[in-house]
């Protein structure tokens, strides 16, 4: 079935409102707040449903901040309309996690070279029938050549896209279901969804994620640090994705 001729989720005044460099956090407001803190002139372009969408400059280059929302039917709305409707070239999911490895602290960073999902996503998008797929290996180039440059502790792994929010589930029964070769190191809910749909376009995707809270620990993180590791991880991918 074709899509219809306009974008249901995002309204604009031009196509050319959205940048073909994207972030995409999963709260809109977080959108509001990497617009505002981070990007010269930037401007809201598209707020269908709350869901804001700001486009301005960083160093120079034209770059959209647009939340996914939670989970990956959300997410997968956001990134075909984009990859579709708008030509973006390039989105990286900027979020948070929970980490299922001792090796990993909070609130380290970690980017996803692979990721696997139980879900039947994929197959009800397309018909594709695999549980795992993989990021851009160009945008994942760039953002760890970055993050040595930057000083920045990067964990490289596995990411487990789950249809349920981890702290409220038995995250070792999911653990569990998945084959003993795939070695998650983080779990979240939108990185399959925006992978699978950017290598259906052949466009570039991956996710960085900070951990926020780990089965191995009970660290809690202050406000003030939060912000700070999140804006690590926020110019960790706006100096990867202008490269």
């Amino acid at each position: 079935m074709k899509p219809q001729d306009e974008p249901i989720h995002i309204k604009v005044e031009k196509k050319s409102d959205i940048a073909p460099l994207v972030l995409m956090p999963g709260d809109p407001l977080r959108a509001k707040y990497i617009a505002e803190k981070f990007l010269d002139n930037a401007r809201l372009v598209t707020s269908v449903r709350n869901m804001f969408g700001f486009t301005g400059t960083y160093k120079g280059k034209k770059v959209t901040i647009m939340g996914s929302g939670m989970g990956m039917p959300s997410m997968s709305i956001y990134a075909f309309e984009l990859f579709y409707y708008f030509g973006v070239e390039k989105i990286i999911r900027i979020g948070t996690c929970g980490v299922v490895t001792k090796d990993i602290k909070v609130p380290e960073l970690i980017l996803a070279d692979s990721v696997y999902s139980l879900s039947n996503f994929a197959y009800n998008y397309d018909g594709y029938d695999k549980n795992m797929e993989y990021p851009s290996k160009t945008l994942n180039a760039s953002i760890i050549k970055t993050a040595e440059e930057q000083g920045k502790k990067l964990h490289v792994g596995t990411m487990l896209t789950c249809d349920a929010f981890g702290p409220y589930i038995d995250m070792d029964k999911v653990l569990r279901r998945i084959p003993e070769e795939v070695k998650p190191i983080a779990e979240e809910m939108e990185a399959y969804a925006l992978v699978h749909v950017a290598n259906t376009f052949k466009r570039e995707a991956t996710a960085i994620v900070t951990a926020v809270d780990s089965k191995f620990s009970d660290v809690v993180l202050p406000i003030e640090d939060r912000e700070k590791s999140l804006d690590d991880m926020i110019t960790l991918a706006l100096d990867a994705i202008i490269r």
